[in-house]
């Protein structure tokens, strides 16, 4: 599309979790907001919901593997019911998350999908990544950059609590434990458990309890269980010396707690009997939905509540996060690129950016923090390719540009022993001389993609195409995740 004027495209979002799936279909406007000589930067300058589907339980094949054509056809049904044919949606997310955030599953989705969007991204979220899209979704990224106020949002879903960390509306910390609703199973309304998973036995184990399947258990006998995982979740938040219960139920390093927390948002399935005024008083409304749900949230809002934190109701709780994806075509030149001919065009490659402030002035430091940031979003070496993008160094001298360069060749060594392509997005006019330095410090032939004057976000997707004019002008679609707030 013309980079001067901007686009309304109809997109889908779909979050497809442990429990839950949902779909969103909403109409967005994308503009280049950049003027001609700047560099292009892609934002979403208005977005509405025209469209949103009921909490439907994730379809399964068995306990984390997707049914996907059950799956296409809860998206055929939310097509109609909003009126809609194929043709008529430009784009879409699908973020998978929880359990069944596998790498089958996106195998399966993108196929079950082909039909449904003209182009869909489609991630498998990790438990952090998990945790930055719902605190994204949830407002308190915003709300973070609004307030200027570090605020953390905890997502609390079947299977696991995500904490995200975000200061000035960027995701500086996040973590994740192995506490959710969902970890004991009930007979809806009943009091007779139905499953038992291994998180909640090592929380029995602590507990001193001794609960089966197929028991029937007592409000008083379940109680102490749910208060011991709320307990956890906010034990995460307090310090870094954590109880042995926390220490064996955290699935990720914990948080670094650098930056004193102000707001606490809880967001998930549970998030709503947080904000409850009075929490479940009967077996049968502890498991209106199969779980203990309604009760770990009641007894998260008495542990954060006793240890002093202020909690802030999010914008969006349970409804889905992601709403679609915003996609804009620029055409780059002063890049570099050493490519096999067939390499490109690449597709949907995630953009990690592991810089949230200045660029470090060694490289093992630059390559510190790249890999800390891959180990965060747990980016798997061995199958999706990943870019890493950054504003460039602070002064343009070829040093400090060779310095870069062997700093990104230590920090991504792992990734490049895979035999990937090692893209990087520079804001700064520097592609060509970066790439140059790179080739220069490598100790075997690389294959390089280096593309300067575009800036973009972390978990931003692009795609790269053919080189045009000689190789001197690179086709890039940048694909923007949009979220409720």
């Amino acid at each position: 599309m013309p980079e001067s004027t901007n686009q309304k495209i109809t997109s889908v979002g779909i979050d497809i979790g442990t429990t839950t799936t949902q779909l969103v279909i909403s109409q967005l406007t994308i503009e280049n907001t950049a003027s001609g000589t700047l560099v292009p930067r892609v934002e979403i300058t208005d977005k509405e919901v025209i469209h949103r589907s009921r909490i439907y339980f994730t379809p399964l094949l068995d306990r984390d593997l997707i049914n996907a054509v059950e799956v296409s056809k809860i998206v055929e049904t939310e097509y109609k019911a909003a009126g809609l044919t194929p043709e008529m949606i430009d784009t879409g997310a699908v973020i998978i998350t929880g359990e069944t955030a596998k790498k089958e599953n996106a195998k399966a989705i993108i196929d079950a999908l082909a039909g449904f969007a003209g182009d869909f991204v489609v991630a498998t979220a990790g438990a952090n990544l998990e945790a930055i899209y719902a605190g994204k979704g949830s407002g308190a990224a915003l709300y973070s950059a609004q307030r200027h106020q570090v605020t953390v949002n905890i997502d609390v879903g079947g299977g696991t609590s995500n904490y995200a960390m975000f200061h000035e509306g960027k995701a500086v910390d996040s973590s994740c434990l192995n506490v959710g609703g969902h970890l004991i199973e009930f007979e809806r309304h009943g009091d007779r458990i139905t499953y038992i998973s291994e998180p909640a036995k090592i929380a029995l184990k602590h507990t001193g309890q001794r609960l089966q399947p197929g028991e029937r258990v007592t409000l008083p006998q379940l109680r102490p269980i749910v208060k011991a995982m709320a307990g956890c979740v906010v034990d995460v938040l307090k310090t870094s010396v954590h109880t042995e219960l926390t220490k064996e139920l955290l699935m990720t390093p914990p948080l670094q707690l650098a930056h004193p927390i102000r707001k606490v948002m809880i967001s998930g399935g549970v998030a709503d009997y947080v904000y409850a005024l009075n929490g479940p008083t009967t077996m049968a409304e502890v498991t209106a939905f199969g779980d203990f749900g309604p009760l770990l949230g009641w007894e998260l809002k008495v542990c954060l509540e006793r240890d002093g934190f202020v909690l802030e109701k999010p914008a969006e709780t349970v409804r889905a996060t992601v709403i679609g994806t915003g996609t804009q075509s620029v055409n780059l030149s002063g890049s570099t690129i050493h490519l096999q001919e067939n390499t490109l065009p690449i597709r949907n490659v995630m953009v990690i950016s592991p810089f949230t402030s200045l660029i470090p002035e060694t490289p093992q430091g630059i390559a510190e923090v790249i890999k800390n940031e891959i180990l965060r979003l747990q980016v798997d070496h061995f199958e999706g390719i990943a870019a890493i993008a950054m504003k460039g160094p602070r002064t343009m001298s070829f040093a400090n540009i060779n310095i870069l360069a062997q700093g990104l060749l230590l920090g991504m060594h792992d990734y490049l022993c895979k035999a990937k392509p090692l893209i990087l997005v520079v804001e700064a006019d520097c592609g060509k001389v970066l790439g140059q330095c790179i080739n220069a410090s490598a100790n075997k032939p690389l294959e390089l993609i280096c593309i300067d004057q575009l800036e973009v976000d972390n978990c931003d997707y692009i795609d790269i195409g053919k080189p045009l004019m000689g190789g001197r002008v690179v086709p890039v679609v940048l694909k923007t995740l949009v979220f409720n707030r």
